[in-house]
């Protein structure tokens, strides 16, 4: 009897330190994981504020670019209307240069005809 009580409580023992090494195995795993999840966690963050500043950039180029295309556009149309309006002003100019030069000719030509006809004299008075 003293050999089967003896076992028994060898067995009792065994379970028993068995028992306490899985609750020490629990304990620890717990523990170790919230260790690992705040070193998983900043990782986690970082990758994530990595990709919004990704999107984030890819937001503002698009955004500069589509800005730059309508200064562009919009630079192109000044452009234009500034081009439109000195070949206004120079076909105004070279008109009013032509009608001065006519009118010059004009002159001229009056000028030169009274020099070269000479007065026409007083009609000479009638003899009775």
């Amino acid at each position: 009897m003293k050999k089967i009580f003896a076992v028994v409580m060898a067995v009792a023992f065994v379970f028993s330190v068995a028992g306490f090494a899985v609750a020490a195995e629990k304990a620890a795993a717990p523990a170790a994981a919230p260790a690992a999840a705040p070193a998983a966690a900043p990782a986690a963050e970082k990758k994530e504020a990595d990709k919004k500043a990704a999107a984030e950039k890819k937001e503002s180029d698009k955004k500069a670019e589509a800005e730059k295309k309508e200064a562009d556009k919009k630079a192109a149309a000044e452009k234009k209307e500034a081009d439109k309006k000195a070949a206004a002003e120079k076909k105004e100019a070279k008109k009013k240069a032509k009608a001065e030069k006519k009118e010059a000719e004009k002159k001229a030509t009056a000028e030169k005809k009274a020099k070269t006809e000479p007065a026409t004299p007083a009609a000479p008075a009638e003899k009775k």
